[in-house]
């Protein structure tokens, strides 16, 4: 088996950032892609209308208040994080102008996570159990994103004042994530029930590796957490090995799986997590600390 270093982490990388970490060169992307690519440093692009009935009036409170009908925005599961998609990304977490998607800035910077937030069900749970921070929610499917940021809209017109501190931001987090955020920034990511890529070949897709671990635990604060959840065991088993392997994770005590505010909302909250409680499936959960020292 493959310590850490040899895939590119560990102790001789210097910590989080160092060789072999995207983080080491600073923020990825900065040099153009080709058309159709994402590309660094570029400002928002316009997107299409959304189809007719895509979205239903709630009662009273105009225009704004449209609820988003997610048969409208349905798109399969699976998706190459490897190719390349139609969105902007930041030169750097300097160059990422968060205003536009989250209205207060005396909330300040975001701090938690979701990768591949799927509809939304978590990211909205976040807003509500923790006013005070801001959560976003990144998503690679465009429609589901789409869905998404309606969803927020139509929340924030139906509760003013509330779920101002949640939003979504179609991205590809497997290539981008070190763009949007700086060293020590974040306090949680959750990683829920992400695509398995059951194919050996495939497992280079997986949004949970040695590398990638290094880069989250590069963005993620001393004591920070990194959840994960699937209802396949040998996702499950895969992601738990990476995190135990990695010299800047150990996994949560008893008691802190005991007493953590939203593990129990993990799977209710989720169109998978529900989906999977109706079949009387089983899910495997990890929770992991960000190390303040390498061991």
């Amino acid at each position: 088996m493959a310590t850490a270093a040899e895939e590119g982490a560990g102790p001789g990388a210097g910590g989080p950032g160092g060789k072999g970490s995207a983080a080491a060169g600073g923020p990825r992307g900065k040099k153009k892609g080709k058309r159709g690519r994402g590309k660094p440093g570029a400002g928002p692009k316009s997107r299409p209308p959304l189809p007719e009935g895509a979205v239903k009036r709630l009662g009273g409170h105009g225009e704004a208040s449209r609820m988003p009908q997610k048969k409208y925005f349905r798109q399969r599961a699976h998706c190459n994080p490897l190719s390349d998609g139609c969105f902007d990304v930041p030169a750097g977490p300097a160059a990422m102008d968060w205003r536009q998607h989250f209205p207060d800035e005396a909330l300040g910077e975001v701090k938690f996570v979701d990768l591949g937030c799927g509809f939304g069900g978590l990211l909205v749970k976040l807003g509500e159990l923790y006013p005070g921070k801001c959560s976003l929610g990144m998503e690679i499917r465009d429609k589901v994103s789409a869905y998404v940021m309606e969803r927020v809209k139509a929340l924030r017109a139906e509760n003013p004042g509330r779920y101002r501190n949640i939003a979504c931001l179609r991205t590809n987090s497997m290539k981008y994530f070190v763009n949007y955020f700086r060293k020590g920034q974040l306090e949680k990511i959750f990683i829920m029930f992400p695509d398995p890529h059951f194919k050996t070949k495939n497992h280079v897709r997986r949004i949970v590796s040695i590398n990638l671990l290094t880069e989250y635990a590069y963005l993620l604060a001393p004591g920070g957490v990194v959840y994960t959840m699937t209802d396949v065991e040998e996702l499950g088993e895969w992601m738990r090995d990476k995190l135990e392997r990695h010299p800047w994770f150990e996994e949560y005590t008893e008691r802190e799986y005991a007493d953590d505010l939203v593990i129990p909302y993990l799977t209710e909250t989720s169109e998978e997590g529900q989906k999977v409680a109706r079949n009387g499936g089983k899910t495997h959960m990890s929770v992991f600390r960000r190390r303040a020292a390498l061991r």
